[in-house]
């Protein structure tokens, strides 16, 4: 019965022991980081925690003007993710498929430098902030209906992980 009890509570601690590994913040965020990313619609992905649909900033049609009310949102998650030690981000630009590719990899490249000014007015330093375009290559939406293409014209925000 002792023997029994030992491989128990062995049984127990060891289990506890993967259960807090398990619950430890993926690929070196800190609990209080990663509970930022989320507060603010960031989600796991390949690429490192990425700004969701719904905080993604959007773009008129051959736009790169950050619209007021994204840069208010931008700041606001600029001065969150700062607040808490992460002062390196990713910015991907994006395009739906009008126009030709090649203008659309440099409009996406605006879009990109255009959130990055925002970020920056907000404290980020600009040598932490890496901006890409990535023209029409990655469409998150149909870009047969104006609501897709609308969609397609953003800006992702990646926080890659240590």
């Amino acid at each position: 019965m002792r023997r029994y009890m030992r491989l128990v509570v062995f049984g127990m601690l060891c289990a506890s022991t993967l259960l807090a590994g398990c619950q430890s913040s993926p690929k070196g965020l800190s609990a209080e980081q990663v509970a930022v990313l989320k507060q603010h619609g960031f989600q796991w992905t390949d690429s490192g925690w990425e700004l969701g649909l719904s905080g993604k900033v959007l773009f008129d049609t051959d736009s790169q003007e950050v619209s007021s009310n994204s840069q208010t949102q931008l700041g606001t998650i600029t001065r969150a993710l700062l607040n808490v030690g992460i002062d390196q981000v990713s910015l991907e630009g994006h395009t739906d498929n009008v126009g030709s590719a090649s203008y659309n990899q440099q409009l996406s490249l605006l879009r990109a430098q255009a959130v990055a000014g925002v970020m920056q007015a907000a404290g980020m330093q600009a040598e932490k902030i890496e901006t890409r375009g990535m023209g029409q290559s990655k469409p998150i939406a149909d870009n047969a209906t104006a609501e897709g293409r609308s969609e397609n014209r953003r800006v992702a925000i990646i926080v890659s992980t240590p």
